[in-house]
């Protein structure tokens, strides 16, 4: 995701972590503002809508004012474990997303691994905080079954409250 604008890092991870229809758009206003003083500092330009500057809540855009690169965060963590053979050896995929909603099936780790797991027929099973995608979005990227905490504890208090009891719960 870019920094900042409609599919910026506030407008589609804000919400995600609680904030407001007004937090989204002050959130923007202030990486408008950050990303100024970065392309001045760094001499760069257009910051804001480069893809992957809304990375980390903006540390994407920082790290590209300084000459990063960006690359695919399931590529890299792919290449780093062995994730191509690991899955080719599995009978069965755990992998877990906080808030496993639209974004969570568009370049975020849990996709690429659900698609990994899809291609070698493996099921997929998905635990997490809550879940907000729906059952045939989640099939066509490999998901076989989501199951989450705040299903199964009965609220998102609840689920904030016991996190590791409510894990335990569903991996049983």
């Amino acid at each position: 995701n870019p920094l900042t604008g409609p599919k910026g890092a506030p407008a589609i991870y804000g919400p995600q972590k609680g904030a407001s229809e007004e937090d989204v758009y002050r959130l923007d206003a202030a990486l408008e503002q950050f990303a100024g003083v970065l392309e001045t500092a760094f001499g760069v330009t257009d910051l804001q809508r480069q893809p992957g500057g809304g990375a980390a809540g903006g540390i994407g855009a920082a790290l590209i004012a300084l000459g990063g690169r960006v690359v695919s965060g399931i590529g890299l963590v792919s290449t780093l474990i062995g994730l191509e053979k690991e899955l080719d050896a599995a009978d069965l995929v755990i992998t877990g997303e906080g808030s496993f909603d639209h974004q969570s099936l568009r370049g975020k780790v849990v996709a690429g691994i659900a698609n990994g797991a899809r291609d070698r027929g493996v099921p997929c099973v998905v635990l997490c905080g809550r879940n907000e995608t729906g059952y045939r979005e989640a099939a066509a990227a490999g998901v076989t079954e989501t199951l989450s905490l705040t299903e199964h504890l009965g609220s998102t208090e609840a689920a904030l409250a016991r996190p590791a009891e409510g894990l335990r719960e569903l991996a049983g």
